[in-house]
């Protein structure tokens, strides 16, 4: 198995090094960079593309929430926290896992097994097209006071309200401020399809397909969500899944 590229993102010079110390005996992860605020992690990630991200929850400016919030691919985020509420509360946003400063060298050797766990796990959906989403990357969407991050293949719609994007996953709904173009450009077409002007759906989650009237297909999801293809997408919806 390759190494793991890691990235800290921590204000504090003290805690940057105690996590540098713990990695000296995880030979499974290489540290590629450190930042100590938003900004300059937000460059950090962008150029060095890592799979595993500690991330400070509670910094001056702005906070590890607001990172995650810039980023279009997120990477496998592991939050570093002084406070208990913040750790608690990063399960609302589905971090992969948390971790309590000062922190326990047996509780973070567990948390790297883990990550190495899972990486192992989904590295062969690793290939993908440049620029494009694979499906068990995770992006942050934040809505109000509410935030989560979302695998991609657990999304299974997008629809246009207004200037906004609704996001639909499990039992959630919230709007994200980017048009419908500019998240197909990041999906990988051979599973996010384009079924009308306003929606944009994932085929693995297509429960049903029925023919509709003028040449049209309705799409029932697995949510029980029905979905109306225009006509000449549902030539294409056909052909893409030899119907």
């Amino acid at each position: 198995m390759r190494s793991l590229k890691a990235v800290i993102v921590e204000d504090s010079r003290l805690a940057r090094n105690e996590l540098k110390e713990l990695l000296k005996i995880h030979k499974e992860i290489e540290l590629v960079g450190e930042a100590e605020n938003v900004d300059e992690g937000f460059k950090l990630i962008t150029d060095k593309n890592p799979d595993l991200l500690f991330l400070d929850i509670n910094m001056p400016e702005k906070d590890g929430f607001e990172l995650l919030e810039m980023l279009d691919d997120v990477p496998v985020t592991i939050f570093t926290t002084a406070f208990d509420e913040y750790a608690i509360k990063s399960f609302e946003y589905n971090a992969f896992d948390y971790l309590l400063k000062p922190i326990n060298q047996k509780r973070f050797t567990k948390c790297i097994e883990k990550v190495i766990e899972q990486t192992s796990d989904s590295s062969s959906s690793d290939s993908k097209t440049e620029g494009v989403l694979s499906l068990d990357k995770q992006i942050f969407i934040k809505d109000g006071e509410n935030c989560w991050l979302v695998k991609i293949q657990d999304i299974f719609m997008f629809e246009i309200v207004g200037n906004y994007t609704r996001v639909f996953f499990k039992n959630n709904k919230p709007l994200i401020y980017k048009s419908l173009g500019q998240i197909e450009e990041k999906l990988p077409a051979d599973v996010f399809f384009r079924a009308n002007r306003q929606q944009l759906i994932n085929i693995n989650h297509v429960k049903k397909v029925v023919s509709w009237f003028n040449g049209k297909l309705k799409i029932e999801m697995n949510s029980g969500d029905e979905i109306e293809i225009s006509r000449r997408q549902s030539y294409l919806f056909k052909e893409q899944l030899s119907l």
